[in-house]
Parts: C-alpha cells; structure tokens; sequence
C-alpha cells in the first residue's frame, strides 16, 4: 500500500485529559511494518506543541519511520512528575495501537530535544513510570537524546517550584536510576550549546558506563542549542548529521525480528 508521507492522523487522544494528545505520521511506503520513533519536543516543560515539530515527523516519516509527536501537560499548569507521567502514557498508548496506523511496536525508539530529551531519557531509565501503565521498560529499543538536561540541580526560580523541594532533585535526575538494564542511549550535543551545558551528557555517559550500559555519544561543532534541533528540518540540515547519527543508532539496535 502506497501512503503519501504527508498523511498525518491529528489530535488522537492517548489519555482522558485535553491536553493528552498525539499526532501520527505516516512514511510513503512499506512493505512491512514500519520501526516506530516517538519524539517528544522541548520547552522548559512550560511551553511548545506538537504542531510546531511537524518538520521532526516530515524528516523520519520520508525515512520510512512511523513518528508519533505527543503533546504532555505543563508547567504551571502542573509540576514535576505529571508531564513524565503523560510521556509515558503516551508511549504505552502507542505500543498498544500503532498497529493500526502500520507501525511496529517491537521496533519502538524514543527521542526528544532539550526538556523533552529530559523526558524520554527518565522514562527509558526509571522502570516506574511505564510500569504504572502496565508495560515494561523494555518496550523502549533504544533512546537518542538531542541536547538533554539530564543531570542538573534547578537554579532558577521557575525551576525550583517545577522540581522541588530539593530532596526530590535526585527524582528527576536522569543518572539516579541509570543500573545497566537501560535500553541502549545516543547522546547528542552542540559544542557551541550554552543553554545545557555537556556536563549533562558527560555525567549521564560516565553513570551507563560505570555500569555497563550501552551509550554513544556525538558531540557536533559549531552546533548551539537550537542549531541541534533544526538539522531536522530541511533548512538546516547540512549543519549536523543528526538525523543519520540516530538511525545508524535505531539500526544498530532493532530488536530481532
């Protein structure tokens, strides 16, 4: 069956609440079904919709992948954990049904920019938020993060009510639940990124290796933080090999079929 890649399924509820929505996007062909990518965009969990991302669907879709971007709540709306709750929500809704939109739930990958690297990597890490939608944390194939603040102490003001109190930093740091059993994690960064520093990425990387987890790491020149991001869409996409570093990574680690 032949699908134009610019067929979008919009706004499908993946929980009871408004906001909880997701949108699908279909490559062109396939003879079989298709690896699935979830991507979900950043914000400083406070701001972003899925509709500005469609480019990140465009981009993987025409690389024959079903790509789901998910709208989640935010702050102040609601604070820390709630948005990490509906991220995983989202990814079990998507195991469960995207069968019926030609994808391959075994061949299931995670992936998000900034906040939202943040939140793929802390469900691909702490096994209780899929759990508590009765799935397994092994669902996740592999995770590819662009430019995540994955191990940081909140500083500012907004920062502090979305996380706090501070003895409920560690909860949200990424490497606190890092034991080895993770799915395999690409770790994206800019050289040139000021607004998340790479310590984020070094101290996640130190923490797989320290326990025998797979991680690679790529760290691109004359590349800030929002340069990372836009090498997904046609505008920038001579700026980084972004797109081909995560599906030599997806590639790398698809589950036996």
């Amino acid at each position: 069956m032949k699908i134009s890649h610019q067929k979008v399924h919009r706004d499908i509820s993946y929980g009871p609440e408004p906001w909880q929505k997701l949108d699908i996007y279909l490559p062109e062909k396939t003879n079989t079904s298709a690896p699935v990518l979830v991507f979900f965009y950043g914000g400083r969990w406070t701001f972003g919709k899925k509709e500005q991302y469609a480019f990140v669907g465009k981009t993987f879709a025409d690389a024959g992948y079903t790509v789901v971007l998910p709208d989640y709540a935010k702050y102040p709306e609601v604070r820390f954990p709630t948005f990490i709750e509906d991220a995983a929500k989202a990814v079990a809704w998507i195991h469960d049904h995207i069968h019926e939109y030609g994808g391959d739930g075994a061949r299931l990958y995670v992936s998000g920019h900034s906040s939202g690297a943040h939140m793929g990597a802390l469900i691909s890490v702490n096994p209780s938020y899929l759990n508590n939608e009765g799935k397994p944390m092994a669902i996740i194939a592999a995770f590819a993060g662009l430019a995540g603040p994955y191990d940081f102490v909140p500083e500012a003001a907004d920062l502090k009510d979305i996380f706090g109190p501070p003895d409920n930093y560690p909860n949200m740091q990424v490497p606190t639940f890092v034991n080895g059993k993770q799915p395999p994690m690409l770790l994206l960064h800019g050289a040139d990124d000021e607004q998340v520093i790479q310590r984020n990425l070094n101290r996640l990387r130190a923490k797989i290796e320290a326990t025998g987890g797979i991680v690679e790491t790529r760290l691109y020149e004359e590349v800030d933080h929002i340069d990372i991001i836009g090498a997904l869409s046609w505008v920038l996409k001579d700026k980084a090999p972004v797109k081909n570093d995560m599906l030599m990574f997806f590639d790398a680690h698809s589950p036996a079929r």
